[in-house]
């Protein structure tokens, strides 16, 4: 007698946004200085917020006085990436809680031969908090509402 395995369906990315590996990311090597992957990184959810989850991140900061500072950030950093080369930044909702979520990044590169390749996988914590206080604040509804479909894992 066989018994069915229930696999869980792989979602898909919450968003995806590509830009070209420009020479000011470089380092004297001609390869990402590594920093510049966290300014792709914090750009790549700004970007995500404004035309991913269309809540305007600039009125989230400044009208909204509300932070969504990084407070835990793993990364393994898989191959270089070189000036020219074209990325794909993955941004995939792991959790979200009461204040916070967790979100898992993949960039992939398709460097001159045409090949994809894992360049960096993260791990980011992001706190929301009170830009007058700096202390935890609960995640605003509209953003909860705009995340929660994104999550991976449903709360239970």
């Amino acid at each position: 007698m066989t018994t069915a395995v229930s696999v869980p369906a792989v979602r898909p990315p919450a968003f995806t946004a590509t830009r070209q590996v420009r020479f000011s990311d470089c380092d004297p090597a001609g390869i990402v200085f590594f920093p510049q992957y966290f300014v792709m990184l914090n750009g790549v959810v700004e970007q995500w917020f404004d035309d991913g989850l269309r809540i305007p991140y600039a009125s989230v900061i400044g009208a909204r006085r509300t932070g969504l500072p990084t407070v835990r950030l793993e990364t393994d950093f898989t191959a270089v990436s070189r000036h020219g080369d074209t990325l794909a930044l993955h941004v995939h909702v792991e959790r979200v809680g009461r204040s916070s979520l967790q979100l898992r990044h993949e960039i992939v590169g398709t460097g001159a031969d045409g090949g994809h390749e894992l360049r960096l996988r993260a791990r980011q914590v992001i706190v929301c908090t009170s830009l007058d206080t700096h202390r935890a604040q609960p995640l605003p509804d509209d953003i909860r509402a705009a995340l929660l479909p994104h999550q991976e894992t449903p709360a239970p």
